[in-house]
């Protein structure tokens, strides 16, 4: 049976290889699928990414070798940074005593 970190593992994975190569490379978010996979797994924490170039500036952080498209690598980094800033704030919220689980949850 898979331990916890390993099902968060896989489901990066997973969550990746769902958006990736629908319009081309199956190992590459364009910036399309990058958008479908912002507003239906990251809604939560980034609101709508409804914006066209509100979209252009995510892509543009998010492709770091500047292609045009996000490699599995640039979702990663990108994914971890929104881990470690939930982290910041689970801090927070434990320092104040409150709830964590009921603040991060999507």
């Amino acid at each position: 049976m898979a331990s916890e970190l390993g099902k968060a593992m896989v489901n990066f994975i997973a969550v990746f290889h769902r958006y990736s190569g629908q319009e081309g490379d199956k190992f590459k978010l364009s910036k399309a699928e990058l958008k479908a996979l912002l507003n239906s797994e990251l809604g939560g924490f980034l609101g709508d990414a409804k914006d066209p170039k509100a979209i252009d500036e995510i892509m543009k952080a998010l492709d770091m070798d500047g292609d045009g498209q996000v490699n599995f690598q640039e979702y990663i980094c990108t994914t971890t940074g929104l881990t470690m800033a939930c982290f910041g704030s689970y801090k927070v919220k434990m320092q104040r005593s409150e709830s964590f689980i009921n603040h991060c949850t999507l």
